[in-house]
């Protein structure tokens, strides 16, 4: 008993003890492994602009209602996780645009965001980190890692600049997934 006592009670151990169970408490606060096992699924509509003054008086019968209209489309590749659906931005009647992620299904992980990028869009481990090294524009924070979703476009991106659409992982800067996005 007292070997064991001098063993496991001297201030050595005790300190190893201590710094073994901050490294686990910092392991998991980075990597956030549970979310491996959590999906969030967002299914929300296709987006539709508010009606403006103009637009409430009725239309003549030769022109139909104007709709979103899409400007571009892209297919999600993997990069670090499995990642799949489409991506489209879309113009709509009031003249805002949206970047609309449809059957979105990648990995839920910690701190995602959506990126518009003006980087190429890679396949394999050489895509991974290319996405911040040019001009990138977030377009927030992913509202979930399955579904549907739509996210607004700042005002005066360029599209035939910024052409690549990537969630991004900004806790280990590296891409999920990307689509290159091509005119319509």
């Amino acid at each position: 008993m007292t070997r064991a006592r001098r063993l496991f009670g001297g201030p050595v151990t005790r300190g190893l003890l201590m710094v073994a169970v901050l490294a686990v408490g910092a392991g998991l606060w980075l990597f956030q492994p549970w979310k491996l096992w959590q999906d969030e699924t967002v299914r929300e509509e296709f987006p539709t602009a508010a009606p403006t003054p103009a637009a409430r008086q009725p239309a003549t019968p030769s022109a139909p209602p104007a709709g979103p209209r899409t400007l571009a489309t892209g297919e999600f590749i993997s990069h670090e996780h499995a990642t799949s659906g489409t991506v489209k931005v879309l113009r709509l009647p009031d003249g805002s645009h949206t970047v609309r992620l449809e059957g979105l299904d990648t990995s839920n992980g910690p701190d995602l965001h959506v990126w518009i990028t003006d980087a190429q869009v890679r396949e394999g481990r050489t895509g991974w980190g290319v996405f911040d090294d040019g001009e990138h524009r977030s377009l927030g924070r992913l509202k979930g890692n399955k579904g549907d979703q739509n996210y607004a476009l700042p005002s005066g991106v360029d599209l035939d600049r910024l052409s690549s659409v990537t969630i991004w992982c900004d806790r280990f800067n590296v891409s999920f997934g990307a689509a290159e996005l091509s005119r319509v």
